[in-house]
């Protein structure tokens, strides 16, 4: 799977090198500060955690791309890539959740589109419409499309994708991380057979959310 460098996501060093930095001028200097640095870095090394995950080898289901809660199921219209209606699952990642990203199914990146914005708490109704995010149209070897949107949240300030247009992904590789508490919408087709409930948590690349018909 790309970007793994070991159990930290590649991106988090620099932040786990910044506590540590405050940690070690800390005990220079003396004060808090060597306890608010092994807090932080401590905390740091947590949220940037990248965990191997067993993704399942069943054929014809989706996965889930992120860690989290499932807060929305409903039925409505995709108009920027699949142009007709379709289902929207929505997870929302707390801090304390894993915060890797990985694709649903295995299939090509056929486009990709980042909207900057606003950084709502991911959990409210009007995120998804107003809030950064960047969106990953993938589609699979039958040609079935399912879309992806990554969505930063009140304490994100960054998005970070692993991937590019025209790349071939396998279900469960890793594209991207956001740096702290967000949100995962996904899209895909009316004729899929949700296998999940609203509230449920669910796991990045191991938890099956549902079925192809």
């Amino acid at each position: 799977m790309k970007e793994r460098t070991g159990p930290i996501a590649r991106p988090g060093y620099r932040f786990i090198l910044l506590g540590a930095a405050i940690f070690l001028l800390g005990l220079w200097t003396g004060g808090f500060l060597s306890g608010l640095g092994l807090v932080l870095t401590l905390f740091l090394a947590y949220f940037f955690r990248d965990p191997e995950r067993l993704v399942p080898a069943e054929p014809g289901v989706i996965i889930s791309p992120a860690d989290g809660r499932i807060i929305s199921l409903e039925r409505v219209r995709e108009d920027h890539f699949l142009k007709q209606s379709a289902q929207k699952l929505s997870i929302f990642m707390n801090v304390f959740d894993v915060h890797v990203n990985r694709a649903p199914v295995a299939g090509q990146i056929k486009a990709m589109s980042y909207q900057p914005g606003q950084y709502l708490a991911a959990n409210r109704p009007e995120a998804p419409d107003l809030n950064e995010q960047l969106a990953i149209h993938l589609r699979t070897p039958d040609g079935a499309d399912v879309v992806m949107v990554q969505i930063a949240g009140l304490l994100a300030r960054r998005i970070i994708s692993y991937v590019r247009e025209g790349e071939q992904v396998d279900r469960g590789e890793r594209v991207g991380l956001i740096c702290f508490g967000s949100r995962v919408d996904l899209y895909f087709p009316e004729e899929c057979q949700v296998l999940v409930r609203i509230g449920q948590k669910v796991k990045a690349g191991s938890s099956i959310l549902g079925r192809w018909s």
